[in-house]
């Protein structure tokens, strides 16, 4: 059955509604940052680009890095805006837009979709300036309240040590993020495993003129420290997207890695003195691994 115009929804040109892209507008291999003015700070070191495109906070260009097509596009703050990034990355390459039908799965394309971004860390002894990969990733924001991610025993077990540890009203979900990436691109980075937010001030801990309700968050954060088979894992750092592009990359069928930029240490106060750098660094690691 075709899908309702009202649910795809593609304007005059026949681009996917936000992104405003065609199918021939991305490649399989997609880095992602959230600052729209990063986009250029990645494709300025390609060797020539192919297609800039503009639309909101979402501007995207693809061009190619040392012979390969690589896409960056931009997506804002927050997984609600992930929600429209992934889902529409998807519908470009696994919907027929002619028939407004999914592509049969044996013809289903696999993205690589690889995220660039800032973070701050909740633990001392990881340095601000240091590149961190993304192992699991903690949501304490609502977006998988409406779909039904599938999470092993494990993961239900580290979100609801993160649960008891907070005293939240409600289980955060946990993902396990991209193994073949991770090894590909995280190689010599810290592992760590990331508390995606649903705000910057109140949801990490931050108070300016509000009081919180949970005044001693890092701390809670900080004491979290779930044993398996597999060892000991701890929660290492802030942000606001990883949990986000891990669950919806698991039920795409997508391989997705974060990869993270320390510019806070919020244990000591610290905060990088030139935070671009640190950026600019991952940004060339990032695309000399690819």
């Amino acid at each position: 059955m075709a899908i309702a115009d009202s649910e795809l929804i593609l304007n005059a040109d026949g681009s996917i509604y936000h992104l405003n892209l065609l199918p021939d507008h991305i490649s399989d291999t997609i880095i992602t940052v959230g600052d729209p003015d990063r986009v250029a700070q990645v494709s300025r070191h390609f060797d020539s680009i192919e297609t800039e495109v503009s639309k909101r906070e979402f501007v995207t260009h693809v061009g190619y890095y040392r012979g390969k097509r690589l896409t960056v596009v931009s997506t804002g703050i927050g997984t609600d805006n992930l929600d429209i990034v992934l889902n529409e990355l998807d519908a470009l390459v696994n919907i027929d837009f002619v028939t407004r039908q999914p592509l049969p799965m044996e013809e289903h394309i696999r993205l690589r979709i690889i995220r660039i971004g800032t973070s701050g860390t909740m633990q001392p002894d990881i340095p601000v300036g240091s590149h961190l990969v993304s192992e699991h990733a903690i949501g304490l924001e609502s977006l998988m309240q409406f779909y039904p991610l599938v999470e092993t025993g494990a993961e239900v077990e580290f979100a609801t040590a993160v649960q008891q540890a907070v005293g939240l009203d409600y289980r955060p979900y946990c993902v396990l993020g991209s193994d073949l990436l991770r090894e590909q691109l995280g190689a010599g980075m810290i592992s760590g495993n990331t508390v995606t937010c649903p705000g910057f001030y109140g949801p990490q801990g931050r108070s300016l003129r509000l009081a919180l309700r949970y005044p001693d968050l890092l701390e809670r954060l900080r004491s979290v420290q779930y044993t398996n088979a597999e060892g000991t894992f701890r929660l290492t750092n802030f942000e606001m997207e990883t949990a986000g592009y891990y669950a919806l990359g698991r039920m795409l069928g997508h391989e997705v890695v974060s990869l993270n930029a320390i510019v806070a240490n919020r244990a000591t106060g610290e905060f990088a003195e030139r935070p671009d750098q640190v950026v600019n660094d991952l940004i060339e690691k990032t695309l000399s691994r690819l």
